[in-house]
């Protein structure tokens, strides 16, 4: 993974899976913003992780405002981040 994203927060991310991501209990609430920030709340923590995020086919990279990284994958429509399985919210 970079340790830098390349993509700044201001700048619209080109991709088909920007949106709010939740697991199947609706614990884990997590929203790709097309602005290339992402908001992430647990339980009734709102806004629990805050940052950026680039994504490059289905491929994703978080860089979190508290300095931390992650990164997921999109499987058949589904994002697999963190040991976590969230589902697309219609």
């Amino acid at each position: 993974m970079n340790n830098q994203p390349a993509t700044s927060a201001g700048t619209r991310q080109n991709h088909p899976y920007a949106g709010m991501w939740v697991t199947a209990d609706g614990y884990v609430r997590h929203n790709l913003l097309p602005n290339g920030r992402y908001d992430e709340a647990r339980g009734n923590r709102e806004s629990a992780y805050r940052g950026r995020y680039e994504v490059r086919g289905d491929h994703i990279d978080y860089w979190d405002d508290t300095g931390f990284t992650a990164d997921g994958e999109f499987i058949d429509g589904v994002l697999h981040h963190g040991g976590m399985i969230l589902y697309r919210q219609k």
